[in-house]
């Protein structure tokens, strides 16, 4: 018999944390139209089989100056909100969404123009999730 698992209802907006990152309560938003998940990074750069890049960019006022380097990554064509293809570094880290702790795929990219930091898609929130885009931090008052 399937054991049918308990799907936690979040916002359209979250606050979520990347505790290998080092980073907590970054405004994420939960987007079911994109496929895979997104982070505002800049200074992404490759050197010598190592990924550089920093969180966020100098002008944001949660920017930390906190270098973040992975060893293991890979690049990706991957479709943008505005329907161009961009070749993206991505790398996988643990995502924490309420009590939840899921190793997911995130892709990295500057969206200093976009509204939210982060993006949350549709492939980490599948069989998960239920998204009421009428909550915001929904998961605040748990």
């Amino acid at each position: 018999m399937n054991q049918i698992k308990e799907k936690i209802i979040i916002g359209g907006r979250e606050l979520i944390d990347f505790p290998e990152l080092r980073l907590y309560g970054i405004e994420a938003k939960i987007d079911t139209g994109a496929y895979t998940s997104v982070l505002h990074c800049h200074d992404i750069r490759e050197e010598s089989g190592v990924l550089h890049f920093y969180f966020l960019d100098p002008t944001h006022p949660e920017y930390t100056n906190q270098e973040q380097k992975f060893t293991e990554y890979t690049q990706r064509e991957i479709k943008n909100s505005f329907g161009e293809i961009e070749n993206r570094y991505v790398i996988k880290t643990i995502i924490k969404i309420g009590s939840k702790r899921i190793k997911s795929v995130i892709s990295l990219t500057d969206r200093g123009t976009m509204r939210y930091p982060v993006l949350i898609g549709r492939r980490l929130l599948k069989n998960k999730f239920i998204v009421d885009v009428s909550l915001v931090n929904n998961l605040l008052n748990k």
